[in-house]
């Protein structure tokens, strides 16, 4: 791809906007808003949970949102995290967004929406965006900075090619995730359907501990470097771990594959912050975060069950009612949590249960495995396209291959 480049702001259909600043008595009702928090935690936003606010929105190209905006962090705690880019994929409600993000709205007859995107996300995106960061008491970008950025332009065409090739790779991944969010919510129904988490039948009600052990006993790691998984690596919603690190494994709470890994602090635990270990070796040992509780599944219980428990309703809200400590760093402790009541299974409910669950998730595990080494090439890809290495019809053949 031939060095073609223009300033940023010629590029927009639109003028850069910050956006709204709402006071505590107009939210809860009217439009929605994208925070922060999904800016963070959607890289490609569509119609997701949000807080609404209640705003003049008259002026809908100043106040509203339309699939193929981008959005750029206009501060963060971190200097990574400034200018950190989400493009807009769907809307099916009007939308806004707040006062900390920056919206960008590109002229399509000059710039493919999603090419940007990509090219943000890459690390000649980020150098770019590095070099208007400015750090005081937090780290930030100016609009007219981010207006002024020389970026790369080829031609159109080459620029939808590109994001042609980069978003099948998103695709699949989208897909990948999709089915797994299915097979957990099938799986969930099952498990309601055990009754162990149910209503309560007095001739039949034991304590949770009785078919899940809490942060049971684990040796040290015997590897100079251990896994090491952190909070952030935690869904809100999925029982997979997509990322965990290795290093010296100093302290820490300890884990093996087929236990769950329970948020035990405020609001990671409110939030549902939950995960189950399926990625390490036979044996192999890993530490994590001293914040999480560990629930592993008795002998002749299936493994998956401590997850399904963990994500139960009724079990969340026992551990949120034992939370103690100050406000901002409540904690709730294993001890708590294991005094859950719960419904002895029945045996042959329990065995197919065991049966269905195992097979759901070692598919789940093939599809993260997948995910993972697609979004390994597209992360390969991307900053050799955004510079030119690599012309888009030689990196075809590698995606098609992988595909």
């Amino acid at each position: 791809m031939k060095a073609q480049s223009a300033r940023f702001g010629d590029l927009l259909s639109y003028p850069l906007r910050s956006g709204v600043t709402v006071s505590k008595d107009r939210r809860g009702i009217g439009i929605r808003m994208i925070n922060m928090g999904e800016l963070f935690r959607y890289p490609r936003l569509g119609d997701v949970d949000m807080s609404l606010v209640d705003i003049d929105h008259s002026d809908s190209s100043r106040y509203l949102v339309a699939p193929g905006d981008l959005l750029f962090a206009r501060r963060s705690l971190t200097a990574e995290g400034a200018g950190k880019c989400t493009i807009v994929t769907s809307v099916s409600r009007n939308t806004t967004w707040e006062s900390s993000i920056i919206r960008a709205r590109l002229d399509a007859r000059r710039a493919s929406p999603e090419f940007y995107y990509y090219l943000f996300r890459s690390p000649v995106g980020r150098k770019l965006i590095g070099s208007i960061v400015e750090q005081v008491a937090v780290a930030g970008i100016r609009s007219s900075d981010l207006s002024n950025l020389c970026v790369p332009c080829p031609p159109l065409h080459e620029q939808r090619a590109t994001t042609m090739l980069l978003g099948a790779l998103d695709d699949k991944i989208e897909v990948n995730e999709r089915i797994a969010a299915i097979y957990e919510q099938l799986l969930q129904l099952q498990f309601d359907e055990l009754g162990v988490a149910g209503e309560l039948d007095p001739a039949n009600t034991i304590m949770a501990s009785e078919l899940i052990e809490f942060n049971p006993k684990v040796s040290k790691p015997s590897t100079g470097e251990a896994v090491y998984v952190d909070m952030a690596a935690l869904s809100t919603n999925r029982a997979g771990i997509q990322t965990w690190a290795r290093r010296k494994p100093k302290s820490g709470t300890r884990f093996s594959n087929g236990d769950t890994l329970l948020a035990r602090i405020t609001p990671c635990l409110e939030n549902g912050k939950t995960g189950f270990v399926d990625f390490m070796a036979e044996g192999e040992v890993g530490v994590g975060s001293t914040e999480f509780i560990v629930m592993r599944s008795r002998p002749g219980i299936p493994s998956e069950l401590s997850y399904f428990l963990a994500r139960n309703e009724r079990f969340r809200a026992h551990a949120i009612r034992n939370m103690v400590g100050s406000s901002g760093r409540q904690r709730v402790s294993a001890t708590d949590v294991a005094d859950f009541l719960v419904n002895r299974p029945k045996a042959e409910a329990l065995t197919d249960f065991g049966a269905a669950v195992s097979k759901a998730f070692a598919h789940m595990k093939s599809l993260e495995n997948e995910s993972r080494t697609l979004a390994a090439l597209r992360d390969t890809l991307l900053p050799q396209l955004m510079s030119g290495r690599i012309h888009v019809r030689d990196a075809e053949q590698v995606v098609e291959d992988a595909l």
